[in-house]
């Protein structure tokens, strides 16, 4: 298998190299017949596109599992929501309904202390 370094990625032994193109992904492929042992570039090459396509397998399965992850949160966040508004209506209609009560609560105590402070001016003059 060739030796491959950080500094030239696609670079492989003797007789085979690539270099990237002019325009965008492609590579160029340059063959020395006169160095090249084929047969060990060729299976280098296979192995490396095969461990790519394992790669690009595991992202695309990756990818299905965090898509349905995220559709599965959409769901429980949108259940949340819909919960949360019926609270939200319920405790409107439960305070409107209590507030009128209060109202009414108020007014009879201040109808009290009013009749409460006549009495006490009544029986005191």
């Amino acid at each position: 298998m060739a030796p491959y370094g950080n500094a030239a990625p696609y670079r492989s032994r003797e007789g085979l190299s690539t270099r990237p193109a002019a325009s965008s992904d492609e590579i160029q492929l340059r063959i020395d017949p006169m160095h090249a042992d084929l047969d060990d570039e060729i299976t280098g090459l296979r192995s490396q596109v095969r461990r790519l396509r394992n790669v690009a397998q595991d992202i695309e399965a990756e990818a299905k599992f965090q898509n349905e992850f995220l559709n599965q949160l959409h769901m429980t966040l949108m259940k949340g929501q819909a919960g949360l508004k019926n609270n939200v209506r319920r405790l409107n209609k439960s305070i409107v309904q209590s507030g009128a009560n209060h109202v009414v609560h108020v007014v009879v105590f201040a109808l009290i202390c009013f009749f409460m402070v006549y009495l006490w001016s009544k029986m005191f003059r």
